[in-house]
Protein backbone atom coordinates (compact mmCIF):
# COMPACT_ATOMS: atom_id res chain seq x y z
CA UNK A 1 0.00 0.00 0.00
CA UNK A 2 3.35 2.33 0.60
CA UNK A 3 3.60 2.26 -3.24
CA UNK A 4 0.43 3.17 -4.33
CA UNK A 5 0.00 5.94 -1.62
CA UNK A 6 3.06 7.27 -3.09
CA UNK A 7 1.82 7.27 -6.30
CA UNK A 8 -1.17 9.28 -5.35
CA UNK A 9 0.90 11.71 -3.58
CA UNK A 10 2.49 12.25 -6.59
CA UNK A 11 -0.22 12.36 -8.80
CA UNK A 12 -1.55 15.10 -6.09
CA UNK A 13 1.41 17.48 -7.09
CA UNK A 14 1.26 16.62 -10.74
CA UNK A 15 -2.27 17.42 -11.16
CA UNK A 16 -2.73 21.07 -9.33
CA UNK A 17 0.54 22.29 -11.04
CA UNK A 18 -1.47 21.19 -14.55
CA UNK A 19 -4.16 22.56 -13.37
CA UNK A 20 -2.59 25.80 -12.71
CA UNK A 21 -0.83 25.36 -16.15
CA UNK A 22 -4.57 25.13 -18.34
CA UNK A 23 -5.80 28.24 -16.56
CA UNK A 24 -3.13 29.95 -17.07
CA UNK A 25 -2.88 28.67 -20.94
CA UNK A 26 -7.27 29.28 -20.90
CA UNK A 27 -6.10 32.76 -19.39
CA UNK A 28 -3.92 33.62 -22.41
CA UNK A 29 -6.26 32.48 -24.75
CA UNK A 30 -9.17 34.94 -24.10
CA UNK A 31 -6.50 37.71 -23.55
CA UNK A 32 -6.43 37.93 -19.31
CA UNK A 33 -2.50 37.74 -18.91
CA UNK A 34 -2.19 40.59 -15.95
CA UNK A 35 -3.38 37.91 -13.74
CA UNK A 36 -2.24 34.50 -12.86
CA UNK A 37 -3.59 31.19 -12.14
CA UNK A 38 -3.70 31.20 -8.61
CA UNK A 39 -5.29 34.19 -8.57
CA UNK A 40 -8.22 33.57 -11.28
CA UNK A 41 -8.86 30.12 -9.07
CA UNK A 42 -8.84 32.61 -5.75
CA UNK A 43 -12.21 34.63 -8.01
CA UNK A 44 -13.27 31.51 -8.89
CA UNK A 45 -13.28 29.71 -5.28
CA UNK A 46 -15.18 33.50 -3.82
CA UNK A 47 -17.78 32.50 -5.79
CA UNK A 48 -21.69 34.61 -5.93
CA UNK A 49 -21.45 35.90 -3.18
CA UNK A 50 -19.06 38.10 -0.52
CA UNK A 51 -16.91 36.02 1.41
CA UNK A 52 -15.06 36.95 4.56
CA UNK A 53 -10.86 36.15 4.09
CA UNK A 54 -11.03 33.99 7.11
CA UNK A 55 -13.43 31.51 5.23
CA UNK A 56 -10.61 31.08 2.41
CA UNK A 57 -8.61 30.04 5.13
CA UNK A 58 -10.72 28.05 7.17
CA UNK A 59 -11.86 26.05 3.87
CA UNK A 60 -7.99 24.98 3.72
CA UNK A 61 -7.76 26.77 0.06
CA UNK A 62 -5.20 29.09 0.77
CA UNK A 63 -2.22 29.90 3.49
CA UNK A 64 -2.43 33.03 5.44
CA UNK A 65 0.36 35.35 3.72
CA UNK A 66 -0.45 33.75 -0.16
CA UNK A 67 -4.05 34.86 0.19
CA UNK A 68 -3.44 38.76 1.56
CA UNK A 69 -1.07 38.72 -1.10
CA UNK A 70 -3.28 37.79 -3.64
CA UNK A 71 -6.41 39.80 -2.31
CA UNK A 72 -4.17 42.79 -2.24
CA UNK A 73 -3.49 41.95 -5.43
CA UNK A 74 -6.38 41.49 -6.98
CA UNK A 75 -8.14 44.54 -5.30
CA UNK A 76 -5.46 46.85 -6.80
CA UNK A 77 -6.32 45.72 -10.18
CA UNK A 78 -9.75 46.12 -9.96
CA UNK A 79 -11.03 42.36 -9.70
CA UNK A 80 -12.49 42.60 -6.26
CA UNK A 81 -13.55 45.12 -3.77
CA UNK A 82 -12.97 44.65 0.39
CA UNK A 83 -15.52 45.87 3.23
CA UNK A 84 -14.60 45.81 6.75
CA UNK A 85 -18.06 43.89 8.37
CA UNK A 86 -19.81 46.36 10.86
CA UNK A 87 -20.11 43.81 12.91
CA UNK A 88 -16.53 42.61 13.32
CA UNK A 89 -14.31 45.25 12.26
CA UNK A 90 -11.60 42.03 12.12
CA UNK A 91 -13.28 40.82 9.44
CA UNK A 92 -13.41 41.89 5.68
CA UNK A 93 -15.61 40.85 3.42
CA UNK A 94 -14.84 40.34 -0.17
CA UNK A 95 -16.64 40.63 -3.17
CA UNK A 96 -15.98 40.05 -6.89
CA UNK A 97 -16.15 43.10 -9.07
CA UNK A 98 -17.24 43.00 -13.12
CA UNK A 99 -13.92 42.31 -13.95
CA UNK A 100 -14.11 39.55 -11.38
CA UNK A 101 -16.51 37.94 -12.52
CA UNK A 102 -15.64 38.03 -15.70
CA UNK A 103 -12.54 35.95 -14.76
CA UNK A 104 -14.61 33.95 -12.94
CA UNK A 105 -17.22 33.06 -15.75
CA UNK A 106 -14.14 32.02 -17.72
CA UNK A 107 -12.84 29.80 -15.29
CA UNK A 108 -16.27 27.90 -15.13
CA UNK A 109 -16.90 27.66 -18.74
CA UNK A 110 -13.83 26.02 -19.09
CA UNK A 111 -14.64 23.26 -16.27
CA UNK A 112 -17.25 22.74 -18.56
CA UNK A 113 -15.01 21.96 -21.29
CA UNK A 114 -12.82 19.82 -19.62
CA UNK A 115 -15.57 18.09 -17.86
CA UNK A 116 -17.11 17.45 -21.36
CA UNK A 117 -12.94 16.04 -22.64
CA UNK A 118 -13.36 14.02 -19.60
CA UNK A 119 -16.93 12.45 -20.55
CA UNK A 120 -15.68 11.44 -24.00
CA UNK A 121 -12.66 9.88 -22.85
CA UNK A 122 -14.88 7.45 -20.69
CA UNK A 123 -14.39 9.29 -17.31
CA UNK A 124 -17.79 8.51 -15.55
CA UNK A 125 -19.84 10.03 -12.72
CA UNK A 126 -18.83 6.66 -10.79
CA UNK A 127 -15.04 7.30 -11.73
CA UNK A 128 -15.16 10.68 -10.28
CA UNK A 129 -17.15 10.45 -7.49
CA UNK A 130 -14.55 7.15 -6.24
CA UNK A 131 -11.73 9.57 -6.81
CA UNK A 132 -13.33 12.33 -4.88
CA UNK A 133 -13.99 9.66 -1.84
CA UNK A 134 -10.26 8.38 -1.59
CA UNK A 135 -9.04 11.93 -1.79
CA UNK A 136 -11.15 12.90 1.05
CA UNK A 137 -10.21 10.02 2.99
CA UNK A 138 -6.32 11.09 2.17
CA UNK A 139 -7.37 14.39 3.02
CA UNK A 140 -9.20 13.53 6.51
CA UNK A 141 -5.75 11.47 7.41
CA UNK A 142 -3.55 14.20 6.66
CA UNK A 143 -5.96 16.98 8.89
CA UNK A 144 -5.80 13.88 11.78
CA UNK A 145 -2.36 14.20 11.76
CA UNK A 146 -1.37 17.81 11.77
CA UNK A 147 -4.24 17.95 14.88
CA UNK A 148 -3.47 15.32 16.75
CA UNK A 149 -0.21 14.17 15.92
CA UNK A 150 1.33 10.71 15.40
CA UNK A 151 -0.82 9.03 17.89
Amino acid sequence: MLEEYATVVQLIERLHRHFLDVLRTELRRVGNEDINAVQALLLFNIGEDDVVIRDLRDRGYYHGSNVSYNIKKLTEMGYLTQERSPHDRRATRLQLTDRGFEVRRVVKELQGVLVDRMGRNGVTPDVLRGGAKALEQIERTWTDYVRYGPD
